[in-house]
């Protein structure tokens, strides 16, 4: 079992920048595979991006050159920098992680900007 706990979510006009934070609750081999995802009430989860041992990124088109993602194993944290932020990025930010076929996401942080 492993509880994943986002922080850092916030309101920020267009423009700005917010760090969110990923706790994990127990040490993560660092091949596993961690993702954000976003959901706006109403739509599907979207995937954002993923991180594999440190240094393997991937991200959707719609935050690549804006957002980064990393990890940091030995503080069990995974994060999302944010920057140039835009109002189409309004929604709740969840961590993911997946081990052995199961799902383990976190409760969500909200973020909202505000044009």
């Amino acid at each position: 079992q492993v509880q994943l706990v986002e922080s850092g979510g916030g309101l920020v006009q267009a423009g700005g920048s917010l760090r969110l934070s990923c706790a994990a609750s127990r040490s993560i081999y660092s091949w596993y595979v961690m993702d954000w995802y976003r959901q706006v009430p109403g739509n599907q989860r979207e995937w954002v991006a993923s991180v594999a041992s440190g240094t393997s990124t991937n991200y959707a088109d719609s935050v690549k050159g804006r957002f980064t993602i990393s990890r940091d194993d030995a503080k069990k944290t995974m994060y999302l920098q944010m920057n140039t932020l835009r109002p189409e990025d309004t929604a709740i930010y969840y961590c993911h992680l997946r081990i052995n076929g199961v799902n383990y996401w976190g409760q969500g942080t909200q973020v909202t900007v505000s044009s």
